[in-house]
């Protein structure tokens, strides 16, 4: 079944194939007469389609834009992909009705084509399925065999600043050329949370024999998804290789974490009744599995959070929250405060009506409680995304009253989507890398394409 899972969603020859065959479906409709003649039955069915595309952006505009029933905007490629869908398959139904067997057959297949082809140019907007792997849910890694890897703390283990030198000198130990990204189970010891299972990238100087204690990112995907998306859609592993190529097989060690136990739940990353002790997992199981498996830094200089979405607003949540883990924060699209619902509904579920416990969660409420902080913070939101905008720019004051070192960029063309995400993360990795010691990388922010700074109070990038 590999061969199945590995087939790509965003390019390549399915996407294609089922493109050029709607062509062919409907240019076969015009071309067949209908039962009542060409002309006539053909503007009949145009205007059908005027109509329903119509209603459909309509509809979409109302459920995205007003009602928000998605938690966030749409985005207008993704209502106008939407309303296009919506006026070609109308076209199409109409022409069900007024055909003969054949053209009615076309008809109805060319209608399931064009739903397909909507989707896939839905899911090409976002980035959020790129295989049918990651569609249904298939785990494409293999199993992490910890006893294969050098923990920091049962060998002497070389500093980053001692692998720099042994490459300057081309003394490097054997290595592979590229990183690899693993599943593993983490216990739940302490929080007895439910949680699936995570994703672990290793760079090329983690799997020497005698690797240097590396900087630690703890990535979270946004809800509903799975921890495999920052390593599918976020391509997270190949952008980790890339960095490592250019710096003697250095990079930060990631790991994706799940923080809500099924693709239906929100945890809202707290410790709640109602999905269980996710905070406690994250900072206490999560930091202490991988300080206790991976040859890692330890102090909160040389790690950290981030995630999109609701991902990132955990991010937002607890590194603040937890500053003696993370001196570092990535937020992609994250939330002015944690929801699943309603905030009225939210802390009625969740906390049992206590606005006061519920405040325990929000990012600025922490960020104030926590200031002043010398924590850094990096965060992005799509051009076309004006919540996350307002909500990025908004928490970026409050860290910047804190004494937080912060950037804050708008990605162009983009919106509440994986290529947000993804250029926000490129960028990220660089300013990391150049934060705790693995290299810098002698660009300005203003040389990374798609990206606009509107919060800054620091120009690390060009340390």
């Amino acid at each position: 079944m590999d061969w199945f899972y590995n087939i790509q969603l965003l390019k390549g020859w399915l996407p294609t194939t089922i493109e050029v065959a709607t062509l062919v479906g409907c240019i076969l409709l015009v071309v067949l007469k209908s039962k009542s003649g060409w002309f006539k039955p053909l503007l009949q069915q145009l205007g059908w389609g005027v109509i329903g595309g119509l209603v459909g952006y309509f509809v979409v505009w109302l459920l995205s834009d007003v009602f928000m029933v998605f938690g966030v905007s749409l985005g207008s490629k993704v209502e106008i992909t939407i309303t296009y869908g919506i006026a070609v398959i109308s076209i199409l139904l109409a022409a069900c009705v007024d055909s003969g067997k054949i053209r009615r057959i076309i008809a109805i297949v060319t209608v399931i084509l064009a739903l397909i082809t909507c989707l896939l140019h839905v899911d090409g907007i976002y980035g959020e399925y790129t295989t049918m792997g990651s569609l249904f849910g298939h785990n494409q890694f293999s199993k992490l065999d910890t006893d294969s890897i050098r923990k920091a703390t049962e060998h002497q283990t070389n500093t980053v600043e001692d692998w720099q030198k042994l490459g300057k000198e081309d003394k490097l130990p054997a290595m592979p050329k590229h990183g690899e990204v693993h599943s593993v189970d983490i216990p739940a010891t302490a929080s007895h949370f439910k949680a699936r299972t995570a994703n672990v990238y290793l760079p090329p100087a983690a799997l020497s024999k005698n690797p240097p204690r590396l900087p630690v990112m703890i990535v979270l995907a946004g809800q509903p998804g799975t921890p495999d998306r920052f390593f599918n859609a976020g391509q997270l592993g190949q952008k980790l290789d890339k960095y490592a190529a250019k710096h003697y097989g250095l990079a930060p060690i990631a790991i994706s974490p799940d923080q809500n136990g099924s693709i239906t739940h929100n945890s809202l990353c707290s410790d709640t009744p109602v999905y269980g002790n996710a905070e406690t997992y994250l900072t206490r199981d999560v930091t202490d599995w991988v300080k206790s498996n991976l040859p890692v830094e330890k102090s909160p200089d040389k790690w950290l959070i981030g995630g999109f979405s609701q991902g990132g607003t955990c991010a937002t949540q607890l590194g603040p929250a937890h500053p003696g883990i993370y001196g570092h924060i990535y937020s992609a699209g994250g939330e002015i405060e944690p929801t699943s619902g309603s905030h009225k509904s939210t802390v009625k579920h969740y906390f049992g009506g206590n606005e006061k416990e519920f405040d325990k969660h929000v990012p600025i409420s922490i960020i104030n409680r926590h200031a002043p902080s010398k924590q850094t913070w990096f965060s992005a939101a799509g051009q076309i995304d004006s919540k996350s905008q307002k909500n990025q720019k908004a928490i970026s004051a409050a860290a910047m009253k804190a004494g937080m070192s912060v950037t804050t960029v708008i990605v162009k063309d983009n919106g509440h989507d994986w290529h947000t995400v993804n250029a926000g993360m490129t960028t990220q990795i660089d300013l990391f890398g150049t934060e705790t010691g693995l290299g810098k990388t002698g660009k300005d922010i203003d040389s990374y394409p798609l990206l606009e700074v509107v919060a800054a109070n620091t120009n690390k990038f060009s340390d």
